[in-house]
């Protein structure tokens, strides 16, 4: 075998990117999000999805046409740079920590509730120590430099999402319109829609982490574009059967009562206490791997940008592994903080709003930047620009000091890069 045959070998093909991909987005969103969207779009909650899926599909397409453009992975920290926008960029590296940072958070938190369910607990402390002991393995797990091979999260994909898809389909089977119905809803359907999609945006973020993997992708000019794609579409199809399934097993009441374990709830209304272990035990293995992937990917972000002198040298040290084990610990730390400490919905809200800034400026990039479907790009800057006014409005009105921290660590990341 030649060297360019092994080197080409050991790159993701499509299957591992797709999964990658999927896995990203279902890697603990939809166990999180699902009661809180039914609460604030009752039976509309469908449509939230499918508009957070629409503009998480502009979007894909704009991450898709910047990588091609400029050959390199890095995300919006690294298209920033190659369009002159240097400031600009290191703001942006230092919102999407803050953002992965409460998304290691919700997951971490999710892991701890799912996991206190399934040992028979009621929900309490057991649940902040489960989510603190999985950051904290996960952490040290990383320091050492282990890392899941590509086969592996693709059969960890391919479990939860048939776990997912079985589970909605049997709720299907027995689905009727009446079983959306939520008496207590906050808003008006169209204003509780775009409230809807905006808070609960982070379910659809992680496609966007394979925006640092280019390199690692074979022909990813072919590749790339057609997983990226393709999983979000699959995603929004998912989500939405997700909502109608779930909702005619268990009704929106419950769901929106035991939002932080509905799924498992739904899985024990269809098969018992073994569609209870199946459900929890996929929750559980999802939440953890995102939580893996994405305190890696992390890490990973803030070493390069520490490499490029954007941030201190701090987060570009290494051990012997060659693994950034200070910013491993920093985020880690930080994340597990804010999942014994948080609460669901104010976590999930406020990473969803700093995504979808981030992906407003993505979108604005790729429309100024790329020859292909500008038009598109431009609605799906507006597209996710309105949303994330959605959502401020909504952290605005219910949970003030989560929309002020969030103020508060914009104005002061712009002032640092400023000096």
């Amino acid at each position: 075998m030649s060297k360019k045959q092994r080197i080409k070998n050991q790159k993701m093909g499509f299957n591992a990117t797709w999964s990658m991909a999927v896995g990203g987005m279902v890697g603990g969103g939809i166990f999180a999000t699902l009661g809180l969207v039914i609460e604030l779009a009752g039976a509309y909650a469908w449509l939230a999805y499918l508009v957070g899926g629409i503009a998480a599909l502009i979007t894909g397409v704009s991450y898709q046409s910047l990588a091609r453009r400029f050959e390199e992975g890095g995300g919006v920290y690294t298209f920033l740079r190659e369009v002159k926008q240097k400031t600009l960029a290191v703001d942006m590296a230092w919102l999407l920590m803050v953002s992965y940072i409460l998304t290691i958070s919700v997951y971490a938190f999710t892991f701890g509730h799912y996991m206190e369910y399934l040992l028979g607990f009621g929900q309490g402390i057991i649940a902040r120590i489960a989510a603190a002991v999985i950051i904290i393995s996960l952490t040290a797990i990383n320091l050492r430099g282990v890392s899941s091979a590509a086969w592996v999260e693709i059969v960890a994909v391919w479990f939860k999402c048939l776990i997912l898809a079985g589970l909605s389909l049997i709720g299907l089977w027995h689905f009727n319109p009446d079983v959306l119905a939520y008496t207590e809803v906050q808003y008006a359907p169209i204003f509780g829609v775009g409230i809807g999609a905006a808070v609960v945006f982070m379910a659809y973020e992680g496609f966007q982490l394979l925006a640092y993997d280019y390199e690692d992708i074979n022909e990813p000019k072919r590749t790339l574009p057609l997983a990226i794609t393709t999983a979000i579409v699959f995603v929004i199809v998912l989500y939405i059967i997700i909502t109608l399934g779930t909702a005619a097993l268990v009704g929106t009441e419950v769901i929106v009562q035991d939002k932080e374990i509905a799924l498992a709830k739904a899985g024990q209304a269809a098969m018992g206490v073994a569609g209870m272990i199946i459900v929890s035990l996929a929750a559980v293995m999802s939440t953890a791997s995102a939580i893996n992937s994405t305190l890696f990917a992390t890490a990973r972000l803030a070493k390069h940008v520490a490499e490029k002198k954007d941030m201190p040298a701090f987060f570009a040290k290494e051990n012997k592994h060659n693994v950034p084990n200070h910013s491993l610990v920093l985020l880690g730390g930080i994340a597990l903080f804010f999942a014994i400490i948080g609460d669901l919905g104010q976590l999930v809200e406020g990473a969803s709003l700093l995504f979808l800034i981030i992906f407003t400026i993505v979108n604005t990039i790729a429309a100024r930047h790329t020859d292909h479907y500008r038009t598109l790009k431009w609605a799906g800057a507006v597209l996710c620009g309105s949303l994330a006014a959605c959502g401020a409005y909504y952290l605005a009105v219910n949970h003030i000091w989560v929309f002020a921290a969030i103020i508060a660590i914009a104005i002061a990341v712009f002032i640092r890069n400023k000096k």
